[in-house]
């Protein structure tokens, strides 16, 4: 059996190469990749201490299937906005939508 702490340990580099990835990048994609990693760490989190504090119940697998719902309908409504944004601007660089007009 893997231990918890690897668990834990995996989790946290998925936050923190996530947050990373989210700050360094430009690329609308890349960034939007990038907030996926950080929920991925967090259902991961829900998972694992589940697991390990309640071992005969499910309310944090259950937690994770509805982040993992949630996080879906956001990546469709965030690729719709960077299609939009692509289509107006020609570009898919933060860079592009800091000039926009109000």
């Amino acid at each position: 059996m893997i231990p918890v702490e690897c668990y834990f340990v995996l989790s946290a580099m998925l936050f923190f190469i996530g947050f990373f990835g989210f700050v360094t990048r430009r690329n609308l994609i890349a960034m939007l990749i990038s907030v996926e990693l950080v929920l991925n760490a967090v259902d991961l989190n829900f998972a694992v201490f589940n697991r390990f504090l309640f071992p005969g119940q499910f309310e944090g697998f259950f937690f994770t299937l509805f982040s993992i719902g949630v996080s879906a309908a956001e990546s469709a409504v965030a690729i719709a906005i960077i299609i939009n944004v692509y289509r107006n601007f020609h570009s898919d660089q933060v860079n592009s939508i800091e000039n926009m007009k109000w």
